[in-house]
């Protein structure tokens, strides 16, 4: 307690000490008295000689070194060479001694207590600190990128992290103490704490010698830092000691860094920031958000470019510190900062990005095809959707239905210009293959096994590939895929198109093993066994519905999705006679059109829905009756009539509401309106079912509706916490796209379960995206021009299982892209901006950039503590008064 006491007076961080408090419960698993006795021999970030040391506390030199020792392999006790004799010091609290103790992770793991500590601390002693200190005097400061500053003339050595590294004659890498106490707490957020945190000089050489870190050179510093850069990760110093003397580079997530934590939940960012603000050019910006997604203080937002007939509503004045008695206010402060990340603006933005359900960055690539930069284009399509070349082909095409060009002409051909960007994947020397990219630069040996190869599945498979792991895909077809292969006709989607992009994860690393199903050949606890930490189950709805009317087993009367995969799977399928298919969605154009191709004398299609409401989409009943299939809507199966065991014909009954009052699916229907209709083969597509084997067996997995798996809707993990779930085993039948934004999602979640003390949920982004709204939208301003439209190649349609679709010409792209109106634009809240420059490494239209608008250096802890903080408290208290006692003059 005497120690602990000495510490935090010298500190000038003192406010009496309990035995509850941070400060002595870190110490108390750790120092011994006979450690505490001889640490009260030094003091306070200033130097001292064993024998000073001996001389203060009265004890020998020998016995005084062994208690050093031991103090400083407790991280509290830092060593110094520099006058040739060797000295000893402990710094303050923070930073200083608690990340040292951290930095000890045997000690940590030992007494996880010591990560509590350190998460109370930064927590409870900042909150008097947050909005007391000037720019450029916090104990941590944001260091901007240096290739966001490198021309700006008036950047100073202070505002370079090469200035720090070129200088430095010793440099050591460790662990980050905040995400270490963030796992130890079981609040990580899956940016992991190895190889985070570089120290500088004697901190280097006391950390490196105790074994905490290693030692590297100034190239593996770079390296370190660009691989942060990359992973979105910004730049702090320990600012404690005068400019150009830091001794330590941080790479801090917002998520989990507790300086960070500053700007984020006191909501004062004066205290960390740099002399540097990111600035908008709203004309180059396309609101691709790259750059809002990488922001790790929330500061930047998608918001809309497109003016407005009438003016927005003003958004309402913030409180800030410098205009607010903020001092131990809760009420000012985002408590729920880490689960309620907002990246969307009040105004919304482009309609398209908001509609996706993956969330493409279509006015991004847009833009670079139009500039002729497909490769570009690609890769930034390929970071939200993998497959752009099978969703060119498939998608239902939601961010057209959105498009705001359709509020003056037709909408932009979105997916024909993603698809025109999707035909290099298709290309072995053009193909896109994206870089491992995490934090460590190596790969993680942590097993993953995801069941099923349909969108799910592949698109997880792709990004735990690309994060650095390799997974294995377990699929009981012979043939990679799911229903991208099998179930999705040639003629809507050639499996050459599908395979070259499959080829892209073998060549990540990703690992097939087709032909076993899960819970026949080999079961989940059978692979917990064998070393897999987490499963991923994707399987899709294998099986097709039944009516429920009278005959609907009889002979002919058959799966419409299994003559799909059996003509997909090379089967010679001959149909003879009359063909009924019964089934509104798009999956049953998809069988109509498949059992004319087949030779069927005609195709009759049955559904509920009135045309106008058929889930069909207009261009797949256009070129089903192109085809000359006939569409009935409106009409339900009543019964199914049979001569000798075999169906012979189908008699529907008028269906007038498919949904209820409630708004749920429950089809009415006038049982004396009739109608027959003569079958020699009935094809079902009223809806998928879930086949599930024994796959759960011996699993804690639930089922619910329509027998699908229960999982969490954001996380996806089932109740079974090792096994995540997605597509539609888990949501009932949708979209390919709606498949991939889900596997895209369980990835994050995956990547977080098998690392210890991650947790699933904090600093990932609240899924609430919302369109601006086109009826206040001026468009008086665009010229009309019209949609251009693919070319079909020659031939008889119903004759061929090829695509006969072609993609747009180079001109027709060209021509296509300029129709775009540039809905959207990223906003920048510039009081939450810290300046560190990661928006500037993302973007790639040039369209953010740093200006320099403080000029500030530290000036070193002992002018900070407690001069710099009473005069500003003093200087804010003034301010604040003056205004709140002129503001009725004013008024008057």
């Amino acid at each position: 307690m005497r120690l602990v006491t000495k510490i935090s007076m010298e500190s000038g961080t003192y406010l009496g000490i309990k035995p509850t408090d941070p400060e002595y419960m870190i110490f108390d698993p750790v120092v011994t008295d006979e450690m505490a006795e001889v640490c009260m021999g030094l003091k306070l970030r200033t130097l001292r000689s064993i024998d000073e040391i001996a001389e203060k506390v009265k004890k020998s030199k020998e016995y005084c070194l062994e208690q050093v020792t031991k103090l400083m392999n407790a991280g509290i006790v830092r060593a110094d060479d520099s006058t040739g004799v060797r000295k000893y010091f402990y710094p303050i609290w923070v930073p200083g001694i608690m990340e040292g103790m951290l930095a000890n992770r045997e000690q940590c793991e030992k007494y996880p207590i010591i990560g509590e500590c350190f998460e109370r601390y930064t927590r409870e002693r900042t909150a008097a600190l947050a909005p007391n200190l000037p720019v450029g005097q916090g104990l941590m400061r944001v260091m901007p990128v240096m290739s966001a500053i490198e021309n700006n003339s008036r950047t100073a050595s202070y505002d370079e992290v090469r200035d720090l590294i070129e200088r430095a004659e010793a440099i050591s890498v460790g662990a980050c103490s905040c995400r270490r106490s963030r796992r130890l707490i079981g609040e990580g957020c899956g940016h992991l704490e190895e190889d985070m945190c570089i120290y500088l000089n004697r901190s280097a050489i006391s950390m490196s010698e105790m074994g905490f870190h290693r030692r590297i050179t100034k190239e593996e510093a770079y390296e370190i830092l660009k691989r942060a850069e990359d992973n979105g990760l910004v730049h702090e110093i320990n600012n404690v000691e005068k400019a150009g003397d830091a001794e330590a580079i941080c790479n801090c997530c917002g998520c989990s860094c507790y300086s960070l934590r500053i700007a984020e939940y006191f909501r004062c960012p004066d205290l960390i920031r740099s002399n540097y603000q990111a600035q908008i050019d709203p004309e180059k910006c396309v609101a691709c958000g790259q750059c809002v997604e990488n922001c790790q203080v929330n500061a930047l937002k998608l918001g809309r470019k497109l003016c407005t007939s009438t003016p927005l509503p003003e958004p309402a004045k913030e409180d800030l510190p410098k205009n607010t008695p903020w001092m131990f206010s809760k009420k000012h402060w985002a408590l729920d900062y880490r689960t309620d990340r907002h990246e969307v603006a009040d105004s919304g933005s482009a309609p398209c990005k908001m509609e996706c359900p993956a969330h493409l960055p279509v006015q991004g690539y847009i833009k670079l095809a139009a500039q002729g930069n497909y490769g570009e284009a690609l890769e930034l399509i390929k970071k939200y959707n993998p497959f752009p070349a099978i969703c060119g082909r498939v998608c239902n095409r939601r961010c057209e239905d959105a498009c705001s060009r359709g509020c003056v002409d037709e909408p932009i051909a979105i997916d024909e210009v993603k698809k025109f960007i999707a035909e290099q994947d298709l290309k072995a020397e053009h193909r896109y293959v994206p870089p491992m990219i995490n934090q460590t630069g190596k790969p993680y040996p942590e097993k993953i096994a995801i069941i099923g190869s349909g969108p799910a599945g592949l698109t997880c498979a792709y990004y735990l590939a690309a994060k650095g792991y390799t997974p294995t895909v377990f699929e009981k077809e012979k043939i990679v895929g799911g229903m991208m292969t099998l179930g999705i006709p040639s003629f809507r989607l050639e499996k050459d198109v599908v395979n070259s992009e499959i080829d892209v994860l073998r060549e990540m690393g990703v690992e097939f093993r087709t032909g076993i199903e899960v819970g026949k050949d080999i079961t989940i606890a059978q692979l917990r066994e064998q070393g897999y930490k987490a499963f991923y189950i994707a399987i899709g709805l294998q099986g097709t519905r039944k009516p429920g009317v009278p005959g609907e087993d009889a002979e002919g009367v058959m799966s419409g999705l299994e003559l799909v995969k059996r003509v997909n799977a090379g089967e010679d399928v001959k149909l003879n006679g009359k063909v009924v298919v019964i089934g509104g969605g798009n999956v049953a154009a998809d069988i109509a059109r498949t059992a004319i191709r087949c030779g069927a004398d005609s195709v009759d299609l049955y559904c509920l829905e009135k045309e106008e409401a058929m889930p069909m989409s207009a261009e797949d009943r256009e070129e089903c009756r192109a085809e000359g299939i006939t569409l009935h809507p409106g009409w339900g199966p009543k019964e199914f009539a049979a001569e000798n065991g075999k169906v012979k014909s189908v008699t529907f009954k008028e269906c007038y509401a498919t949904i209820n009052a409630q708004g749920r699916f429950d089809p009415a229907y006038k049982e004396d309106i009739t109608t027959e209709a003569e079958a020699d083969i009935v094809l079902l597509c009223i809806g998928q079912s879930a086949e599930w084997g024994s796959l759960l067996e011996g699993t804690a997995c639930k089922t619910g509706r329509g027998n699908c798996v229960v999982a969490d809707g954001f996380t996806w993990q089932t109740d079974d916490k090792d096994i995540f779930a997605g597509g539609d085993i888990v949501t009932g039948a949708k979209f390919c796209i709606d498949a991939i934004a889900e596997g895209k999602q369980a990835a994050i979640s995956l990547h977080r379960y098998v690392h210890e003390g991650q947790n699933l949920l904090f600093g990932r982004p609240v899924q609430e995206y919302k369109s601006l709204d086109k009826e206040n939208a001026d468009f008086s301003s665009f010229d009309r021009a019209p949609r251009q439209k693919p070319a079909v190649a020659e031939g008889d349609a119903v004759k061929t299982l090829h695509d006969l679709r072609k993609t747009f010409t180079e001109e027709q792209l060209k021509k296509e892209t300029e129709r775009c109106l540039g809905c959207g634009s990223t906003q920048v809240d510039t009081n939450m901006c810290v300046g560190c420059g990661i928006c500037t490494t993302k973007c790639k239209f040039g369209a953010i950039s740093l200006i320099k608008v403080h000029d500030e250096a530290s000036l070193g802890y002992e002018k900070i503590i407690p001069g710099i903080m009473a005069g500003t408290l003093m200087k804010r208290a003034g301010g604040i008064a003056v205004k709140t006692v002129t503001k009725p003059f004013r008024k008057n």
